[in-house]
């Protein structure tokens, strides 16, 4: 017979959830690309629409792969410029749902973009095993083009 689950267990299951997100958005602003790989499971389900124009958006699974996104990102970008703002954090169990705003200027082109964005991850174990990001990939692209 099944057990279901009591509030209890629910709630330390988001709460451990909401400790590895924050953990997350904490590695990516300090660029720490050691911890992200350690956050991220061996392999994980990455959905970023795949853009031959971004030099920085393409197929990724591994923690290695996952992390040095945030990496190449920042070759491609102008730090300082950079800005993302997160509005809602959203956790039910295991998943958690971030949306928020992103802009930022590509270094070759000079170009900004912005956007809104969301983001959903899911927690398993201590680990992120899914990264699922929708952004405004259309003002990206016009950036990066000449």
């Amino acid at each position: 017979m099944p057990v279901e689950p009591t509030a209890a267990t629910a709630m330390s299951a988001a709460e451990a959830t909401r400790a590895v997100v924050q953990e997350f958005l904490d590695a990516r602003l300090a660029g720490d690309t050691a911890r992200l790989t350690a956050l991220f499971a061996d392999e994980v389900d990455w959905v970023l629409a795949e853009n031959p124009t971004v030099p920085w958006i393409r197929p990724r699974s591994t923690a290695a792969e996952c992390a040095a996104q945030f990496t190449e990102l920042m070759e491609h970008t102008v730090p300082e410029d950079a800005r993302a703002s997160v509005d809602t954090f959203l956790v039910d169990g295991a998943d958690a749902v971030l949306t928020g705003h992103v802009s930022g200027t590509v270094r070759a082109t000079g170009k900004s973009f912005e956007g809104p964005f969301a983001l959903r991850l899911t927690v398993e174990h201590g680990r992120i095993t899914r990264h699922h990001l929708y952004e405004n990939s259309l003002s990206i692209a016009d950036a990066c083009a000449p």
